[in-house]
């Protein structure tokens, strides 16, 4: 009996493609130029994936382009990404599999983004952890990073790592794939990876890998790092050595056809003797690594430790203030079944060391809904937050936050 699978020229399987569409359907994720949307790929789940399945073992398989989508960056301006169609989305992550089994172990310790059993808080506890016996650091930012990339250094990565001829001719078909501009022009795409892709990811790791990681580890062996995707942080025991450091990074990323950011790339002078005057903390993913004072018999230690960042507490502050809570008409109960799921979300990545790091942040969210029983039962300042405040006693934990600030 012949399998039909085996006649194909590319070795895929149609359980590697439905394996890859729950993926994709985990993540959901909004249509592309194409239109086509969930509820009319699952009405024709069968035929498309076939159709799919069909057109990547023939080699026939060509992406479409990416639609351009706008969204606003925190410090202002936009960033774009570029979403793939549902279905290219699918294929990306057949491919994506497959690679990742080949490069994920082969990936640096200190490498963190975008990694299976490897999160944040691992890379912000290990920035710190440096940060005790370096007492300099170097904060790197690549310019437009993912904008950036050389598809012909990439490619040349791919294939080193990988031999598969199917997986190379499907990567470098996305690399070239265009981008679909809102006025519906599609412009050829010379360079980068765009943000929004399932395989994005993945080649953005590996190609830092070969023009950072693995330089770093032949070079500059004695040098601790963190990298979570193209957020890199370099630590130095003297300044000497962080400005020696620096220029040999920026000679290699040149090597590689990137650029620092001239503004946002900086020596941080963490507790070292210096010349110049550098900062004295640095933002990592979020967090603040900056010295804290402590007294330790009758001295006065300075020693790093985790902060949440003033521009994350800025970012959450806009995020509640954008929601406009005093102008819901509804029970408390319900504004707290709305608001909770986005409390729990900040507490259980913001808190992870500091509990009492957002207290300003609790007061403010108090004193909003103090303002919602204001608006909602046309009471005064006092007569409101004794109303809240039996409410707390009533439930405690009705927002996720009373547990840390009550009102």
């Amino acid at each position: 009996m012949i399998n039909y699978e085996e006649t194909k020229s590319q070795p895929i399987s149609r359980m590697m493609v439905w394996q890859a569409y729950w993926k994709v359907k985990a993540n959901k994720g909004s249509a592309g130029m194409d239109d086509m949307d969930w509820e009319h790929l699952d009405k024709n789940r069968s035929a498309e994936l076939y159709k799919l399945w069909n057109r990547l073992t023939s080699g026939s398989y060509f992406p479409q382009a990416v639609k351009r989508v706008a969204i606003p960056k925190k410090g202002g301006g936009e960033r774009y990404l570029g979403v793939p169609t549902i279905l290219d989305r699918i294929a990306q992550e057949v491919v994506r599999t497959h690679l990742e089994r080949i490069v994920e172990p082969l990936f640096h310790h200190s490498s963190f983004g975008y990694r299976p059993g490897r999160s944040c808080h691992q890379a912000v506890e290990q920035a710190c952890s440096n940060t005790m016996n370096h007492d300099f650091a170097i904060d790197l930012d690549i310019k437009g990073f993912f904008d950036n990339i050389d598809h012909e250094l990439l490619m040349k990565a791919v294939k080193h790592y990988c031999t598969d001829k199917w997986v190379l001719m499907y990567v470098e078909r996305w690399l070239k794939a265009g981008i679909f501009q809102k006025d519906g022009v599609t412009v050829p795409t010379l360079q980068g990876t765009p943000q929004g892709g399932v395989i994005s990811p993945l080649l953005a790791n590996l190609f830092l890998h070969v023009v950072f990681d693995k330089w770093m580890e032949i070079h500059h062996s004695e040098k601790p790092f963190e990298r979570y995707a193209d957020d890199i942080v370099v630590h130095c025991k003297s300044e000497k050595q962080a400005l020696f450091m620096l220029q040999q990074i920026k000679n290699r990323m040149s090597d590689c056809k990137l650029t620092l950011h001239p503004d946002k790339t900086k020596i941080i002078n963490l507790r070292g003797k210096s010349v110049m005057q550098y900062p004295k903390g640095y933002d990592f993913l979020g967090f603040t690594i900056k010295p804290a004072s402590f007294k330790f018999k009758e001295k006065i230690k300075a020693v790093p430790g985790i902060f949440v960042s003033q521009k994350s507490k800025n970012g959450i502050m806009d995020k509640f203030r954008t929601m406009n809570i005093h102008k819901w008409r509804t029970s408390l109960e319900h504004v707290a079944q709305r608001i909770n799921p986005v409390i729990g979300g900040i507490i259980n990545y913001y808190l992870k060391f500091q509990r009492n790091d957002m207290r300003d942040i609790w007061i403010q969210l108090n004193a909003r809904l103090l303002k919602w029983v204001k608006w909602e039962k046309d009471l005064g300042k006092k007569k409101s937050l004794c109303y809240l405040q039996a409410k707390y006693k009533e439930n405690p934990s009705l927002f996720e936050h009373w547990r840390l600030v009550h009102p």
